[in-house]
């Protein structure tokens, strides 16, 4: 008979697994354990029982791992908050846990060997200012009473808090929490941002509408020499150092060449466009593809100093299938949604035949499965960087250089 939902069970804890867990068994059943460490002896409470395994939070530490810390957070605990899931680990072990992670999934996932990591050699590198106040844009749950908080781990139910640890100091400043005495009868979520810009704004949303509640509609970020402006709700890096990191790294490794041609799929504002139009320079052309329509109506706007830059408004696909995009390509920086950009996108872009593609990825488990489909088609993970662009939580930035068989540009 397997573990039963609010059992509890003593365990040792094996090797850390996506999702914020470790990995542990019990007579042969798999239990995904939170709130532990590899090698620590944990009392477990079993929280949903599936077949073939259970997940169950470490709610007693009997053996603690020397990298095991005090989480600051009073709310990132079991029951509590399920938006951070490292506090408990010591801020240098959560790169080397996040570094472990993305091995075991290009191991398992993307195919590749034990030399070519040892290639690789993954690491997962900090950003400035340290592991708290970095969240320039939080989103809050509203309960049915009205209070503004953070959701459970794999849950709907709200958690109010008194204060996020990680959001940006100026979000915590901001009246918005139930222990401001605020409340919000009328909102689902209410999203709050900080930005690079310096502009501060809170939004609520109710069945998908927005208000405006204080603060500008549009804001001001600033990253790879440029100064920005759109929407509050549009999607932008939510660490502050997080786009001229990516940006550095991209033109790093792609290494963009004056007069050639580079795609921006997925290009959302236009961040990777606007560094990839400088070093190809006026003699080169780059194409931004984008789907949804803000992000569309931010790029134009924001690029119209750059007449090389083309914003297509179309899905990746779409636009990969029915040759929206024309003519050669030399560079492309692949940007997609935590699912990944997928087989079909893949083989178009092989059939493109650029000769480098920079693939920046927010989900290790889809970037090893497109890894995998780039090497099945001969091509090669030549480099690849990581970046804890979300501290505190189980969340990594990979950023891929894919390369073509030789010979074939």
């Amino acid at each position: 008979m397997g573990l039963g939902e609010l059992e509890r069970v003593e365990l040792t804890v094996g090797a850390v697994a996506p999702g914020g867990h470790c990995v542990a068994r019990v007579d042969g059943q798999v239990v995904f354990v939170r709130h532990a460490l590899p090698g620590e002896r944990v009392v477990a409470e079993v929280t949903e029982a599936r077949r073939g395994f259970v997940r169950a939070d470490a709610v007693t530490v009997v053996e603690a791992a020397p990298q095991r810390v005090e989480p600051p957070c009073p709310y990132a605990k079991p029951g509590g908050c399920g938006g951070c899931d490292l506090q408990h680990v010591a801020p240098e072990a959560q790169l080397d846990w996040k570094t472990s992670v993305v091995r075991e999934q290009l191991t398992r996932l993307g195919g590749l060997t034990d030399a070519e990591l040892a290639a690789l050699d993954v690491r997962v590198a900090a950003l400035p200012g340290g592991p708290l106040g970095w969240r320039s844009r939080v989103r809050y749950a509203v309960d049915a009473a009205g209070r503004a908080g953070l959701l459970k781990h794999r849950s709907h139910e709200v958690v109010p808090v008194a204060r996020c640890l990680i959001a940006h100091p100026a979000i915590r400043e901001l009246p918005v929490l139930s222990t401001d005495g605020v409340r919000w009868p009328a909102a689902d979520t209410v999203e709050t941002v900080a930005s690079t810009g310096g502009d501060v704004t809170v939004t609520a949303y109710a069945d998908g509408a927005a208000t405006p509640v204080s603060g500008p509609r549009a804001v001001r970020e600033t990253a790879a020499g440029r100064r920005w402006e759109l929407p509050a709700g549009a999607f932008w890096q939510v660490h502050p150092a997080a786009a001229d990191t990516l940006v550095t790294a991209v033109l790093d490794l792609l290494d963009p060449r004056p007069g050639e041609s580079a795609w921006d799929l997925y290009g959302g504002a236009g961040l990777f466009a606007a560094a990839l139009a400088d070093r190809v320079g006026p003699t080169g052309r780059v194409t931004l593809v984008e789907a949804a329509e803000e992000g569309v109506r931010a790029a134009r706007a924001n690029l119209a100093d750059l007449p090389r830059v083309e914003v297509v408004p179309a899905r990746v696909e779409t636009a990969l299938a029915r040759r929206r995009i024309t003519g050669p390509v030399d560079v492309v920086v692949l940007d997609p949604p935590r699912s990944g950009a997928g087989v079909r996108v893949v083989r178009d872009l092989v059939a493109a035949r650029p000769r480098a593609i920079c693939y920046v990825a927010c989900d290790p488990a889809a970037f090893a499965r497109d890894v995998r489909a780039f090497t099945g088609a001969g091509w090669r993970l030549a480099a690849l960087r990581g970046f804890d662009l979300f501290p505190m939580t189980r969340h990594v930035e990979l950023v891929g250089l894919l390369t073509p068989p030789d010979g074939e540009r």
